[in-house]
């Protein structure tokens, strides 16, 4: 599924982006990026991109409203440029630092540019780079004290595309910039094409906000995180802009698309967001764009009651105003809000903790003793698997191991049998169980409607076949629209798509956190869309990772023992299972860096499991 792309009167059309080239050599303007290991990937010239006007701003031609223009007057930045006298390594630094701010057409960067220099120099010549630091060195060559050389290289994380999506990427880039005195200033007079800039530019001048869009379902609304540049005069058109344009092209393979291509934002009139072209919407589809619109901007703290008119009119009758309270069924944060009920999982029995005691379950799965993984749904659905090989591991050992689906208060039912089943995850609804078994095949068991037997198909991983190894943990999002995977120690994530035959396919898969390397153990999803994953790393055991892969960052270890074989994550408390104990640790960032024993599973180890 391919995005739509739609007329806007508030900006430009988002910019194309680029696509990823998979062979190393040199670019156009001298600009080397390799993949690391094997694999080279190689951008032609210095990578910047096509602004979308919604997150980077660009010189698209004359346009109604220009939201992004707020800072545009040149008094704002008369501070940023080159001073006599000032060193030229200095003032290659500024250039980077100055390069963040899209402002005025990347205004404050020209600054350090000879006039030459700036006519050849096109900043939106492709996806803006990212690196973890840019380092610099005088090139080897004769001195001259009217010119310079430097060799600037830094570590690739991530490209941040048109409409301000962001790609996770592993590689190095490596290029060369010549500079020039000119009248006692020194000046770059040649580099590249293209945006680098550093990860903390990145978090200084631009904020993560999340669009809405619906699942393939129709059902549960789906964030989709873009980097929007953090001065820019009015966010609420900037988001109603993206909106309009569709999801991201990763993830609309999850998501229903239901305007039509001419789908307008017109721009925001006396506090009234106004949209045309959607006059062949039904009713319950010009409610649905009412609720991603409200989610988004009530994420993103936009305040409301909202005034919406599509096509003139109101959304519907007596709704000239609207609320998160009109689609309160629809929160697509109330798993962070809401209170999870913690069970686990220990010596093969599964318990549930509550007033800080072990509580036995009075039914079929509270029976079980040989149960080596399990996953429990806030509808009462649970999924165990059964192995000889019973312990704390979040997978199964090979032998034969079985899955039973059923309910907490009910019968447990056998579904497929396997030499290895990974741990259980359930889609939102609790109506479907994912499971993998050998050879990364991945099977998902439904209950029919009709006769109520439990039915197994296939989920096409396709998109795998390229990736070494066999998956030992598969974990589906709060919303069910992404799959967190590892895979032979490493951490990817893939779009579920609904194919034409109601089957389900794991497609844009991209390998996260490649900081961890090889060392990934245990992994689940947070609430707020991020990542838990424990290691078998000693000095960094536990990680927190962005949903879309733009930051990962070490948890406090002070107390924590590799290996970290378990994790799971409430609104409130994150949880782990190191070398010798179940430990909690608050969600909020407490200042603590000591873990503790979970209440009620001190002196066991044990797996913690979230009802989700």
């Amino acid at each position: 599924m391919q995005n739509k792309q739609r007329r806007t009167h508030q900006c430009g059309v988002f910019g194309r982006s680029s696509a990823d080239t998979q062979h190393g050599g040199v670019g156009k303007r001298g600009v080397q990026v390799f993949r690391r290991g094997s694999l080279a990937l190689i951008v032609a010239s210095s990578l910047g991109f096509v602004a979308a006007c919604s997150s980077l701003p660009r010189d698209t031609g004359p346009q109604a409203l220009r939201p992004f223009e707020a800072s545009s007057n040149p008094d704002d930045d008369m501070n940023v440029g080159p001073t006599d006298g000032q060193e030229p390594d200095l003032l290659l630094r500024e250039f980077y630092r100055a390069s963040a701010s899209p402002e005025g057409d990347y205004r404050a960067a020209k600054r350090y540019l000879t006039e030459n220099a700036e006519g050849n120099w096109q900043p939106h010549h492709d996806d803006m780079l990212i690196v973890d630091r840019i380092e610099f060195n005088t090139a080897s060559g004769p001195a001259d004290s009217t010119k310079r050389k430097f060799d600037v290289r830094g570590t690739v994380i991530g490209k941040l595309g048109d409409g301000g999506k962001y790609l996770p990427e592993d590689g190095l880039y490596e290029t060369s910039v010549e500079m020039e005195l000119v009248d006692n200033q020194w000046r770059i007079s040649s580099l590249p094409s293209g945006v680098v800039i550093e990860r903390n530019e990145l978090r200084n001048q631009y904020q993560p906000q999340s669009l809405y869009f619906f699942d393939s379902t129709a059902s549960v609304l789906v964030s989709d995180r873009r980097w929007l540049y953090s001065q820019q005069e009015s966010l609420g058109a900037s988001l109603a802009t993206m909106l309009v344009e569709g999801a991201s092209s990763r993830l609309a393979p999850a998501t229903k698309d239901y305007l039509p291509e001419d789908a307008t934002f017109l721009g925001i009139d006396e506090g009234t967001y106004n949209f045309s072209g959607m006059s062949s919407l039904s009713s319950e589809q010009r409610m649905q764009f009412a609720a991603q619109l409200v989610w988004t901007l009530a994420g993103a703290s936009v305040p409301g009651p909202y005034s919406v008119l599509i096509d003139d009119v109101p959304v519907a009758d007596g709704l000239e105003t609207l609320s998160t309270d009109d689609f309160a069924g629809l929160n697509p944060k109330s798993s962070t809000d809401g209170v999870s009920s913690l069970y686990a999982l220990a010596n093969g029995s599964l318990v549930r903790v509550a007033s800080d005691q072990r509580v036995p379950l009075d039914d079929a799965a509270g029976e079980l003793r040989d149960i080596s993984a399990a996953d429990i749904g806030v509808d009462g659905t649970v999924a165990v698997v059964r192995a000889k090989n019973t312990g704390v591991a979040h997978s199964a050992g090979r032998g034969e191991s079985q899955l039973f689906i059923g309910e907490l208060d009910g019968k447990l039912e056998k579904a497929l049998s396997s030499e290895f089943i990974t741990r259980p995850t359930l889609e939102r609804t609790g109506g479907a169980v994912w499971v993998s078994t050998q050879d990364k095949k991945v099977v998902r068991v439904v209950r029919a409607t009709s006769s109520g037997e439990l039915t197994t198909s296939s989920v096409d991983t396709s998109a795998l076949d390229d990736i070494d190894g066999e998956i030992s943990v598969l974990r589906l999002s709060n919303s069910g629209a992404v799959a967190a995977m590892i895979i032979d120690g490493h951490v990817y994530t893939g779009v579920v798509q609904h194919t034409t035959s109601g089957e389900r396919k794991i497609v844009n898969v991209h390998e996260m956190a490649t900081e961890i390397g090889g060392t990934a153990l245990s992994l689940d999803w947070q609430p707020d869309g991020s990542l838990l994953v424990g290691t078998s790393a000693a000095d960094t055991p536990v990680w927190r990772v962005e949903q879309d892969g733009s930051a990962v960052s070490s948890l406090p270890s002070g107390n924590v023992t590799a290996p970290v074989v378990a994790v799971a994550a409430s609104g409130s408390t994150l949880y782990i299972t190191d070398a010798h104990a179940t430990l909690q640790l608050p969600a909020s960032g407490s200042e603590t860096s000591f873990w503790r024993e979970v209440p009620g599973l001190q002196g066991q180890r044990s797996v913690p499991v979230v009802a989700n």
